[in-house]
């Protein structure tokens, strides 16, 4: 048979393993398009946790001792608390002489107690005294649908109560931040008054905490239209901080505790903050503000993450200051007069150094210079800015109700609110500055 022969009847076979080498190539040729897109994509979009990699975290600041000044500055904060807890219910007010609270302000004022017992300025039959007397009325709360505290109640009554401080019978919801807040503060108190341990116990056995962690998220509820919807809370700051305080008790808040996926890094000042890219849920707006920094390393003296993301967070406030001779020490905070309350942030609804609502009305001439995150800054980092900063607040002191909110930036004039949450962040920054975090009971 002729070769022409042969090669007519091979030809099923021959176009057979062209068509295999054709394709073979194409899957090479495809798959080396995808590396180099792949390579293309590393290099536009870099994984924003290699930013804070290369920032050096701050030194802790820790004294290891109160001055004189420390302590009378730790005694007006006291004051706060000596004139606005209740003396049946033993919860304190959310602000000056206002009897509404919520689970936020009550762990506030567990850190408070704790801080000044390590300061003297109360001993520690008071301070046991004080906090078993706020868990008893936490044992008794009615709950929201039976499962969690209530946003809101008020100090006096126990009342479920709205944002007006009336009366609720249906309730708010639940806030999980505000509730793992607490339950954070509920592991403070174990650590350093192991006796109350059986109190705290009973309140978690009735609050149903499994109804707030799902698939490794916390998850909070509000009511729209009459009915309960369930929605994801926490953004980067506040949700790790929430989750370690989860974590204490054993809940798996894994996704709550991740930031890599939902973590971008502007920069502010030439200095890239973590912002979270969840933007646009009204439920939760994404604002970088100084709070969740200074309660963890005040409270559990942060991670190797946290620390640096707090580095980063109060570099840029002093990066501003460097440029603009602005005081700047921003966080969330109340307001002396309406809407009452501000997001002072580092960076929020797109822009650095938006003032917004929680809705993200701006608001720019409210912007607070704030008594909290100077002392909180100033314990936690000690840099001359710092001490700049709290020297400048001294103004902000009333011997007789406590620390105000702070300065408003534009004006000069003293943001005159006085709440729980900055009394409670001066003394536990003063008791840093002296003992380092709460976390670690005192010998």
């Amino acid at each position: 048979m002729s070769f022409r022969e042969n090669l007519v009847r091979a030809r099923s076979h021959i176009v057979f393993l062209v068509a295999l080498v054709l394709g073979l190539t194409l899957v090479i040729w495809l798959e080396g398009l995808g590396d180099m897109q792949k390579t293309t994509e590393t290099k536009t979009a870099p994984n924003p946790m290699d930013r804070f990699e290369a920032i050096t975290p701050l030194p802790l600041a820790v004294v290891g001792k109160s001055s004189d000044k420390d302590l009378e500055q730790a005694r007006i904060a006291w004051t706060y608390f000596q004139n606005n807890v209740d003396p049946d219910s033993g919860l304190v007010n959310s602000a000056n002489s206002y009897p509404s609270t919520t689970m936020w302000e009550t762990g506030s004022y567990f850190v408070a107690v704790l801080s000044a017992e390590r300061l003297g300025l109360i001993d520690a039959a008071e301070a046991e005294a004080r906090l078993s007397k706020a868990l008893e009325s936490l044992v008794k709360l009615r709950l929201f649908d039976g499962t969690l505290p209530n946003k809101a109640y008020h100090t006096r009554t126990l009342e479920l109560v709205d944002y007006s401080n009336k009366p609720s019978e249906l309730g708010l919801g639940w806030s999980a931040l505000d509730v793992a807040r607490i339950v954070a503060t509920f592991g403070l108190i174990e650590r350093n008054h192991p006796t109350l341990a059986p109190a705290i116990e009973a309140i978690l056995a009735r609050w149903q905490l499994d109804k707030m962690v799902v698939d490794g998220e916390l998850m909070g509820t509000n009511i729209v239209d009459g009915k309960i919807r369930p929605n994801q809370e926490g953004r980067v700051g506040y949700e790790q901080y929430a989750a370690k305080g989860m974590m204490l008790f054993g809940y798996d808040v894994w996704r709550a505790y991740d930031v890599e996926g939902n973590l971008m890094a502007p920069d502010v000042e030439g200095i890239p903050v973590p912002v979270d890219t969840r933007l646009h849920r009204a439920t939760t707006p994404a604002f970088v503000v100084s709070e969740p920094y200074l309660f963890d390393g005040l409270e559990f003296g942060f991670d190797a993450r946290s620390r640096r993301f707090a580095t980063a967070v109060y570099q840029a406030q002093e990066a501003r200051f460097r440029e603009t001779g602005k005081l700047t020490a921003v966080s969330e905070g109340h307001l002396d007069s309406a809407p009452y309350f501000a997001y002072a942030t580092i960076w929020g609804g797109g822009s650095p150094w938006a003032v917004l609502s929680f809705k993200g009305e701006r608001m720019d001439d409210r912007r607070t210079i704030s008594t909290k995150a100077a002392f909180g800054w100033n314990a936690l980092f000690g840099t001359e800015y710092t001490a700049k900063l709290v020297e400048d607040l001294e103004v902000a002191a009333d011997p007789e109700k406590g620390w105000a909110e702070g300065i408003y930036e534009s004006s000069g004039e003293l943001n005159g609110s006085i709440t729980a949450n900055t009394n409670a962040v001066v003394l536990a920054a003063l008791s840093f500055r002296a003992h380092g975090a709460l976390i670690r009971p005192l010998p």
